[in-house]
């Protein structure tokens, strides 16, 4: 089950790329725990996002606020139901013109073949210090 997992959430990654989030939201249960690390407070993205329309939500703050000009998960881990990727992404805030980059680790916890939670880990003061401006 772990290369199926895998290879589940490498989908989601290129869905991600081809700006398919229905694909990314179809490959989740519909209580999704979506997690990123950090105060919503202090970045659009950070924080709890709970089922499909919260997550949905997320992937607007995500295009509203970002403009990426690299996205790279570069390991995939997996352990039982769980799959850990890290990467590496680089963006341009929207709202204020900075650029910032950052390691990042993504969690995933799979049930039944779906993905039932997601934990993202990023450097969140860098993130905060380009939103902020």
């Amino acid at each position: 089950m772990s290369q199926a997992n895998i290879a589940t959430v490498q989908s989601m990654y290129a869905a991600f790329g081809q700006r398919d989030i229905a694909a990314i939201i179809n490959g989740c249960t519909p209580d999704i725990d979506w997690h990123c690390n950090g105060r919503r407070s202090d970045f659009p993205t950070f924080g709890h996002f709970k089922a499909h329309g919260e997550v949905n939500g997320f992937f607007k703050a995500v295009a509203q606020n970002n403009d990426f000009s690299e996205f790279s998960p570069r390991e995939f881990y997996s352990d039982g139901d769980r799959v850990f990727v890290l990467g590496h992404y680089a963006m341009t805030v929207k709202k204020t013109g900075k650029k910032f980059a950052s390691d990042w680790c993504h969690i995933f916890t799979f049930k039944n073949g779906k993905v039932a939670t997601f934990r993202e880990f990023l450097d969140t003061a860098q993130a905060a210090e380009a939103y902020r401006g």
